[in-house]
């Protein structure tokens, strides 16, 4: 994939500003999708507190949706972050498991929606700006689907794995922030190159071309 120009502070500015935006919004509508299907669905805790909107204020954490995603960007490293979760109460679904499911891979799924759509304007206008959103969301989406608390892969698997293994496993949810921790400076190294080929699997498709 050809390089973003960082050849002057202007474009440095141009690039981590475009970085910014790109990742306020992806996480927006990322979060904005689980709360819009949990309400379909059952369950009006997220639109009541008033996540159900693309507005990136009501979703951004200051350090998961900025911070470490700059700096993560700045330094060349595998770029992920994450945002305030969308509140969800599964009693109120009515086959709650199927629904949590359904629910956790709407964000990954709206991550490859935009992935198209932008793809599509890179195809008719060719620019740097949509191939990094189509980058980006190819990414968020991918590293979201993975089986590991708290990310959405995780709550995908508990809804497609028998009822008795399925909760075995739903205890791990209590430590999802550790085990997230724990698997991405132990365990990342592992996954990374299946990550990445089929990122440029999905770019091959997309837009022609790869990292």
């Amino acid at each position: 994939m050809a390089s973003l120009d960082t050849s002057s502070p202007i474009n440095v500015f141009f690039v981590i500003l475009s970085a910014l935006v790109i990742i306020s919004v992806v996480i927006s509508v990322h979060e904005a999708s689980h709360a819009f299907f949990a309400n379909k669905l059952g369950d009006p805790t997220a639109r009541l507190m008033g996540r159900m909107t693309l507005n990136p204020m009501a979703h951004i954490d200051p350090i998961g949706t900025i911070l470490i995603p700059l700096i993560l960007f700045i330094f060349g490293g595998f770029i992920f972050g994450w945002a305030k979760p969308t509140p969800i109460n599964p009693l109120n679904f009515s086959h709650p498991r199927r629904d949590s499911a359904i629910v956790a891979f709407a964000g990954p799924a709206s991550n490859f929606t935009l992935a198209i759509f932008f793809s599509i304007l890179f195809r008719i206008l060719p620019n740097q700006f949509f191939l990094f959103f189509v980058s980006i969301n190819l990414i968020l989406g991918i590293f979201n689907l993975i089986p590991v608390p708290p990310l959405d892969g995780y709550k995908v698997l508990l809804g497609i794995l028998p009822r008795e293994a399925a909760l075995r496993l739903s205890v791990l949810e209590n430590y999802g922030p550790i085990i997230l921790i724990i698997f991405l400076f132990f365990f990342i190294q592992f996954f990374a190159p299946l990550i990445s080929a089929a990122i440029n699997i999905l770019l091959r498709l997309l837009v022609g071309t790869t990292f």
